[in-house]
C-alpha cells in the first residue's frame, strides 16, 4: 500500500498553497526574493508534494527548503518534522531546514549553505 504522504492531493490542498504562495511569511519572503529567485533553476513556493505543503521546492534537484517558525521546535513539532522528513526522503527527496531567526539574521550563511548543498559554491 502506497505510503499516505505521497497521495496525490485533494482539492482543498491545493488551495491552501495557493494561499499561502500569496501570504508568505517575512521569512519565506527573505529568503526567496534575497537569494532564491536568482537561482539559475526553477523554484517553485508553497509546492504541494503528496499531501504536504514545502516551503520551497528545487524539482531538477529533488531538494525541498524549510523556513521553520517556532512550532517546529515544539514536542510535537520535531516529531511531526522528523516523520515529514523521513516520508520526503523516502521519495529521494533532500530536505533541508533552517530557522526563521537564521534566515532573518544570517541569510548570507543559509545562502551559501544552500549554495554548498546544490554543489554551486
Amino acid at each position: 500500500m502506497p505510503d499516505d504522504a505521497m497521495q496525490k492531493p485533494d482539492k482543498r490542498t491545493k488551495n491552501l498553497a495557493k494561499t499561502m504562495r500569496r501570504r508568505m511569511t517575512k521569512y519565506e519572503y527573505r529568503l526567496y526574493a534575497g537569494f532564491l529567485s536568482a537561482l539559475p533553476m526553477t523554484v517553485c513556493r508553497q509546492k504541494v508534494i503528496g499531501s504536504y505543503i514545502v516551503d520551497f521546492f528545487l524539482p531538477s534537484e529533488k531538494l525541498i527548503i524549510e523556513v521553520d517558525g517556532s512550532q517546529h521546535y515544539t514536542e510535537k513539532g520535531l516529531e511531526a518534522d522528523r516523520l515529514r522528513d523521513q516520508r520526503l526522503k523516502g521519495e529521494g527527496y533532500t530536505v533541508l531546514r533552517y530557522s526563521n531567526l537564521e534566515v532573518w539574521e544570517n541569510l548570507e550563511g543559509v545562502s551559501e549553505d544552500i549554495l554548498d548543498k546544490l554543489g554551486l559554491l
